[in-house]
């Protein structure tokens, strides 16, 4: 269980708060972070704090967690052209049951326009293909765990597309740890390294999100960026929100985006999760934006996942 932080003595003593102040600057491992005044009055452990988000695992535990639950989802993929006008799309609701190790899924209303899929029945778009390896199970699946610990997304073995839907999967579950094998972009994407933090405003707020009491950990590009520090930004954007007893995370927004000529993004996400037993879900997942990777289609799109009725 995590237990209440005490405020570091060297922050009171190093950075003093002034009455008239709002938020109080510190810095802690050669970065700044600044603190709202409900935070400095809570007496809150920087420390403790940013060392657990480097750390953290909830975000990624929630969706291995559905790998060993049975849960229904509604799904609403759409696919669109470069005017926004929608040229495919797929409406379902499903069903994932998991019994004896193994689970498997039954579509219990499906409903598809354009070209969603060819005409062997596979996804003709590589967006839908990343929302299936989410929340769909294709077959009979077996022997899988939600263990976190020792796993690590990894590309060995792999080429081409399932390279590249692996790194995504880590820019997405994972954001802010260097992403190997991704050429231009790899090393911009470590928030916490001391070459690629001086370019961010890193705050920690505290508000009530969902119901919860939580933290609230937020980090945008400086202001006053030069015309070269811009280019190597990648994370236009992200809030995470943390409850301030368990420390998990609760919802967690971001927007991403880069081009590198050989590939080029442009994302924003909204995952909210909620507790089911003593165990950390995804409730609702939104995506929306565009992507190319060289050889391949652009694509435009967004999608919204939401989960329910879950049983163990």
């Amino acid at each position: 269980m995590i237990r209440p932080f005490a405020f570091l003595l060297f922050v009171a003593f190093q950075y003093p708060v002034c009455s008239y102040c709002q938020d109080t600057t510190v810095i802690y491992k050669n970065q700044a972070f600044t603190l709202t005044d409900v935070i400095v009055r809570n007496n809150f452990n920087i420390a403790s704090f940013i060392d657990y988000v480097k750390n953290d695992t909830t975000f990624y535990k929630a969706f291995r967690n559905l790998r060993v639950l049975s849960f229904s989802s509604f799904n609403d993929i759409r696919m669109t052209d470069k005017k926004g006008n929608e040229k495919a799309s797929l409406l379902s609701t499903t069903r994932q049951n998991y019994a004896g190790g193994c689970r498997t899924m039954e579509i219990k209303e499906e409903k598809t326009m354009g070209d969603f899929y060819d005409k062997k029945g596979n996804y003709n778009y590589t967006t839908a293909e990343m929302y299936a390896s989410l929340f769909f199970t294709k077959s009979k699946v077996c022997n899988e765990t939600n263990i976190v610990k020792g796993r690590e997304f990894s590309i060995k073995g792999k080429g081409g597309i399932e390279k590249h839907k692996e790194q995504l999967k880590q820019l997405f579950f994972d954001p802010g740890v260097k992403i190997p094998g991704l050429p231009f972009i790899g090393n911009k994407v470590a928030l916490f390294d001391e070459d690629v933090s001086k370019l961010y405003d890193f705050k920690i707020d505290k508000e009530d999100y969902q119901g919860q009491e939580c933290y609230v950990f937020s980090i945008k590009p400086r202001e006053n960026l030069t015309s070269g520090e811009k280019n190597d930004i990648v994370i236009d954007e992200m809030t995470t929100w943390f409850n301030t007893r368990t420390l998990e995370i609760t919802g967690r927004n971001y927007s991403l985006s880069y081009n590198a000529g050989i590939f080029d993004f442009d994302v924003t996400m909204q995952v909210r999760l909620e507790k089911f037993g003593d165990l950390l879900v995804p409730k609702v997942m939104r995506y929306q934006g565009n992507w190319h990777i060289l050889f391949k289609q652009s694509e435009r799109g967004a999608f919204t996942s939401t989960l329910f009725d879950f049983q163990k």
